[in-house]
């Protein structure tokens, strides 16, 4: 991993943020769990922002049904696991940046081990059982997180919403995750007549409305876009806004 930054190929980052923060960036550990529509765009602005040590985390491969959305999905690539393909991508991008790859999904019973304590954390799945599992994790470390809303169905980059999990409406994931955290880990309810207390974990959602597809009467509310089919420019923009996040965090910018 680099300790300076590479001015030719990061210098407009260090112009807008400022050389101290770029210095920081080198030093930065993010871990992106899910290499998804939304994960793999994350992964590329971190990258592409001179970000010094990625850890990379999912058990799939890259298949043909991923290309509308998932940045690694291309004639080449398919067959090979998204952390490898993703790794390589990297590289491309910035030589220096130590990638590490964590080819497995991660569980409720796994998601305390396998989440690197240093790092900060983009939840980039769907599962609402691990999400929350993660979540706890974190806050019982006091470390960052960044949980992802809903992709599927949604046609709009223009309303991405930057929230805390407490208080996200119009999200069914991410209320089912808020739903998991207090009944399961203690976390704050909502009491009548008070406003509602922050759980300290940032989100990016849309509330737009989804858009079913013609035929399908039973579809889930995840990130998953096998049901309801989805748009790159949603996912990648989700994806976008939580690196984002992260990156605000570290230079001070943080408004949640």
């Amino acid at each position: 991993m680099g300790t300076t930054t590479d001015k030719r190929r990061f210098g407009g980052i260090e112009r807008v943020y400022g050389p101290t923060a770029a210095q920081a960036f080198t030093r930065l550990h993010v871990t992106i769990v899910g290499m998804g529509g939304v994960g793999s765009w994350a992964v590329e602005s971190l990258a592409r922002a001179g970000v010094g040590k990625l850890t990379l985390v999912d058990g799939d491969v890259s298949e043909e049904s991923n290309t509308n959305r998932q940045l690694q999905a291309m004639t080449g690539v398919y067959g090979k696991p998204k952390v490898d393909a993703t790794a390589e991508r990297i590289h491309a991008i910035n030589p220096l940046c130590d990638c590490r790859k964590i080819e497995d999904f991660i569980e409720v019973e796994t998601a305390e081990s396998l989440l690197p304590e240093d790092a900060i954390i983009l939840d980039c799945i769907d599962n609402v059982k691990v999400k929350a599992a993660m979540a706890a994790v974190c806050k019982k470390r006091k470390q960052y997180i960044v949980a992802c809303g809903a992709a599927g169905g949604k046609t709009s980059a223009m309303n991405i919403i930057h929230e805390d999990l407490a208080r996200t409406t119009g999200d069914p994931l991410l209320s089912r995750m808020r739903y998991d955290l207090r009944k399961k880990y203690g976390f704050p309810k909502l009491k009548a007549g008070k406003r509602i207390e922050k759980f300290g974990i940032p989100c990016v959602y849309t509330a737009d409305p989804v858009k079913r597809p013609e035929g399908v009467c039973d579809v889930g509310a995840g990130l998953s876009c096998a049901g309801y089919g989805s748009s790159v420019v949603v996912t990648a923009a989700l994806g976008l806004a939580a690196a984002s996040v992260a990156i605000n965090h570290i230079t001070g910018i943080d408004t949640k």
